[in-house]
């Protein structure tokens, strides 16, 4: 049987559309096991957990959700910072009942200590140390089981929280940026230094604008904007703001010295400040005394300088408010480390042999903790999606192979009808065992079917162009929108026309937007591209006409 399509492509005009953002992914996979509290818990148990956070003076605290979504917790419990109901320590893991089935997606803690989270129902919980209302609930008793924080967040969905060492931000759905708890220097961003017993939106300058990331230092806070502005307020004295002083700051305040770069992710250290932008370099400011900003230097920095890590695109930089350590993943994996890392000051990005940014954290940080909610992949336990994963282009028990470019893909007909609308269509009206495809290469067919086993792309951004116009051909809303996000991460100056193009021709809007942005902002550079040169010349009257509105040509 042959497939094949035929389809009308037509360029739509430029328009005004929605806010777009990078989406990061936050989740990764890592053996627990790395972490000494966790040493005793038997390997049948270590299995059953999906996600951890170490936490605590001496990374001696714990808490752990299981496969069956149940949340435990051990350690020293400081200031009932375990959520069981009391102050007893204990080794063994005891069952936090009020959490249990709560579906966490955000979780961090202060130095108080005090642990906030957020669930996937938008719902924020607190407990541990009040002495300052970093509980949020009004009071400053310590709370020694989680509580829900209500007050102006009731008919918000909170999706991130940030804690520094007394104080707590949270971020909604909408962009909005809550803040609560203690407000020496002006952490909370409410334009006083007077605490914060509940939770206060962050208005000042962020008033009508989006934040899709945040992050604390241990008295400072960060926000990315959608349109890659970054803010800080806070505690100021080491420069960790990055406006060019030392002055600590009562309100959000833009960084001036990034106009013209897009940020799409924050990290804060525990004075210093690491930012990722969109196209892979990493700026770095604040406190330098044990090469924390991995300039070659131990010299504090006031404002964001570019720092030199000689690799490919980083895709994620990582830091945590407890410590002085630093580390970035490249886009191939690799993962580097600076800053002071076991009591050496590494003042320069160094390679590493880890697998992911927290590795850094478990062996090299003092204390040991985890930088942020860790997602944790057992060794012999499959669920139902890995078991599927592991299935994909198996032929010993597939029931259909696709030939594409001569190469075969070894499927089951009933997981391609549960999984997508189109193959539930075709494959009711024919019983053939083999199916030819002529419409799309081998990579891009390959990636679509591994994609239903597995629900995530894995291509580089020119190839998942193909992938999306498989996805608008299929109808794949989902897949569409994935693939539009993989372009987002691989944008670059050499790519940014040909991707705006594709985006254009399959009439992805977002994408589009974001791309032009993109384009806009390194304007000189993309212009000098062959891509640019080569343009289709209505697509070309198009941007320059856009680009025009947005005042690229002006002096």
């Amino acid at each position: 049987m042959i497939l094949d399509k035929s389809m009308g492509i037509t360029f739509c005009s430029f328009l005004e559309f929605p806010h777009s953002c990078v989406d990061r992914c936050t989740s990764i996979m890592l053996d627990v096991g790395k972490w000494p509290v966790f040493a005793l818990l038997p390997p049948e148990e270590l299995r059953l957990i999906r996600q951890a956070c170490v936490f605590g003076s001496a990374a001696n605290e714990a808490l752990y959700v299981t496969v069956n979504d149940e949340v435990f917790a051990l350690g020293t419990n400081c200031s009932g910072c375990l959520g069981l109901g009391d102050l007893q320590s204990t080794i063994e893991p005891r069952r936090i009942d009020v959490l249990c089935g709560k579906k966490i997606v955000s979780l961090s803690y202060g130095t108080g200590p005090h642990v906030v989270i957020a669930t996937a129902d938008g719902e924020v919980f607190a407990w541990g140390h009040n002495g300052y209302s970093q509980l949020g609930n009004g009071t400053t008793n310590h709370g020694l089981t989680p509580a829900q924080v209500s007050t102006n967040l009731l008919n918000k969905r909170v999706t991130e929280v940030a804690c520094g060492s007394h104080h707590t931000i949270a971020l909604t759905t909408d962009g909005e940026v809550f803040a609560w708890g203690y407000n020496n220097s002006g952490q909370v961003g409410s334009g006083s230094t007077a605490n914060q017993p509940t939770p206060r939106r962050v208005s000042s300058c962020l008033q009508n604008k989006v934040v899709v990331n945040i992050a604390c230092g241990q008295l400072c806070s960060m926000a990315v904007l959608d349109n890659g502005e970054t803010y800080g307020w806070g505690y100021n004295c080491n420069g960790q703001l990055g406006l060019g002083n030392n002055g600590n700051q009562q309100t959000p305040c833009r960084i001036a010295a990034l106009q013209g770069v897009n940020i799409i992710q924050v990290a804060c250290g525990y004075a210093h400040t690491l930012a990722l932008t969109d196209e892979g370099f990493i700026y770095a400011w604040g406190a330098n005394s044990y090469g924390q900003l991995g300039t070659g230097n131990k010299s504090n920095q006031a404002v964001p300088t570019l720092i030199n890590t000689d690799k490919e695109r980083m895709v994620e930089v990582a830091a945590c408010h407890t410590s002085h350590t630093s580390a970035a993943k490249t886009q191939s994996g690799q993962v580097l480390m600076w800053g002071q890392c076991r009591g050496q000051a590494v003042a320069c990005p160094h390679l590493t042999h880890f697998a992911s940014t927290d590795d850094v954290f478990a062996c090299f940080a003092t204390p040991a903790v985890t930088w942020h909610l860790l997602t944790v992949d057992g060794d012999d336990y499959l669920t139902v999606a890995q078991s599927l994963k592991r299935e994909f282009d198996s032929p010993d028990i597939s029931d259909l192979k696709f030939l594409v470019d001569g190469k075969c893909i070894h499927v089951h007909k009933a997981l391609l009808k549960i999984r997508c609308e189109h193959f539930r269509v075709l494959l009711n009206e024919t019983d053939e065992e083999s199916i030819e495809i002529h419409q799309f290469s081998y990579l891009v067919y390959r990636a679509f079917l591994e994609y239903l086993y597995t629900d995530t792309i894995n291509l580089p951004p020119e190839d998942a162009i193909g992938l999306l116009d498989l996805a608008t051909f299929y109808r794949e809303t989902r897949l569409k929108r994935l693939c539009q996000e993989t372009i987002k991460r691989g944008i670059s100056e050499e790519n940014a026309i040909t991707l705006l193009s594709a985006a254009v021709k399959y009439e992805a809007r977002d994408l589009e937007e974001f791309c032009f942005k993109f384009c806009v902002n390194h304007l000189t550079a993309v212009t000098q591209t062959q891509a640019f040169a080569d343009m289709d010349h209505e697509l070309l009257k198009a941007f320059i006409s856009k680009a025009s509105r947005y005042g690229a040509f002006k002096n």
